[in-house]
């Protein structure tokens, strides 16, 4: 299983015809991806899944329960006749600190598999905080948490969020302009700081992969996903089932898609993008709303947007130029699954009909029948989650490894 299907959720079929150790591992692998993905299977849907023999598949949960990566549970009633089926879910033993650095605070996840949340800790900024000063949060809120998660978890690694252009190779943020980050390792430096391996990615790689293994781009194979946030406008692409990050890493900028030829000047130099067109701020401004009360901000765009003009031209222009984008895309990606994350979530709940109608006037009638937009299913969460994939790929290609390539690290180790 390469990276980019381990990072996606889309497992292969059992292999077959090799020696008996490498046969293992990779039914081991299916088997715990495909449990992974679902959050919970009977046993008798895994044996029709991989096709295998009930024995075979009674040995390969019996594995993967002796190792803690998954929990056998009570029988399902499933109302057919004859036996019910055991119950399998991943465990929740092997965690992953999750981390998304903003503009305005850092959240911090503590993901198992599956795709489930344990705890979400928020802590706000005053201003962009440095590399560092994300390091150091990171390591506090670590330290404030082990009373509380104690030894019950094994954590195998902590994995970025990060708004910005992110190395496939090594981690480094290249830049992340927002937050005025250059040629920072922050992989190396959490790695040093809390004794576990470390990844990071976009932001928005991260929200894709997330939505496809769990939330709205379940079962499809080619998905994009646009993240509105405080740093601006990221792009996660997912096609025939793999994840598009180009050659370094740096793929999927579709917050700096030229929407405006006279348009505002962006951060990355040019003028005119997506994100620079479409932001968290004008739209709190103009609802006068502080960036401490963007919870708020949905409910009343909604009732702005129809008692208000001034409101109403601004979302308008705002869903005009996200259309202008979205055309882009879906003519040249031809999408089944377009997901809108973030404040451009409530963009298209509050203005879908006008940001349909743009669609499908504009864009080419082929794709554009065959594409749907969706708000983001898991919300918030899908960074963190789609964060925690990167350290999960080990468990899900070499089960067999995990007690060596995780270690026995608990939160009361680290910091």
């Amino acid at each position: 299983m390469d990276a980019a299907r381990a990072m996606t959720g889309f497992f292969d079929a059992p292999v077959r015809g090799k020696n008996l150790d490498d046969l293992r591992r990779a039914n081991l692998s299916t088997a715990l991806g495909l449990i992974h993905a679902a959050g919970s299977i009977s046993r008798a849907d895994l044996t029709r899944s991989m096709g295998l023999n009930r024995s075979t598949i009674a040995t390969i949960v019996a594995d993967l329960e002796a190792r803690d990566l998954i929990v056998v549970g009570e029988a399902r009633d499933t109302k057919r006749i004859g036996r019910p089926s055991l119950e399998i879910s991943t465990s929740v033993r092997h965690v992953v600190i999750a981390v998304n650095p903003e503009l305005d605070a850092t959240t911090l996840g503590i993901v198992a598999m599956g795709g489930r949340v344990l705890r979400e800790v928020r802590m706000e900024h005053e201003r962009p905080p440095t590399a560092r000063e994300v390091v150091n949060s990171v390591r506090a809120l670590v330290a404030g948490m082990q009373p509380e998660l104690g030894e019950r978890h094994v954590v195998i690694g902590v994995a970025l969020a990060v708004p910005g252009l992110v190395s496939a190779v090594d981690g480094s943020v290249r830049l992340a302009p927002h937050l005025g980050w250059v040629d920072e390792p922050i992989s190396a430096m959490l790695a040093d700081a809390l004794g576990v391996p470390a990844w990071a990615a976009n932001d928005a790689s991260c929200g894709v992969v997330a939505e496809v293994l769990f939330g709205a781009g379940t079962g499809s194979g080619n998905v994009v996903f646009l993240n509105g946030g405080a740093s601006g406008i990221g792009g996660g692409i997912v096609a025939e089932a793999r994840l598009i990050q180009g050659r370094g890493g740096f793929g999927g900028e579709i917050g700096h898609t030229l929407v405006r030829t006279d348009g505002a000047a962006c951060r990355c130099g040019s003028q005119g993008c997506l994100e620079a067109e479409v932001t968290r701020r004008a739209l709190l401004e103009a609802v006068d709303l502080g960036v401490e009360r963007s919870h708020e901000l949905e409910a009343l765009l909604a009732e702005a947007y129809v008692d208000r003009d001034d409101v109403r031209a601004l979302l308008d222009a705002q869903l005009a130029s996200l259309a202008v984008a979205l055309r882009t895309i879906i003519n040249t990606l031809n999408p089944e699954v377009v997901v809108l994350g973030g404040f451009l979530e409530i963009l298209g709940r509050i203005g879908g009909e006008r940001l349909e109608r743009m669609l499908r006037a504009d864009a080419l009638p082929g794709p554009a029948e065959q594409v749907r937009l969706q708000g983001a299913r898991l919300g918030r969460m899908s960074l963190l989650i789609g964060a925690a994939e990167l350290a999960f790929r080990p468990f899900l290609s070499d089960p067999i490894a995990v007690p060596v390539a995780a270690g026995r690290a608990s939160l009361a180790d680290l910091g």
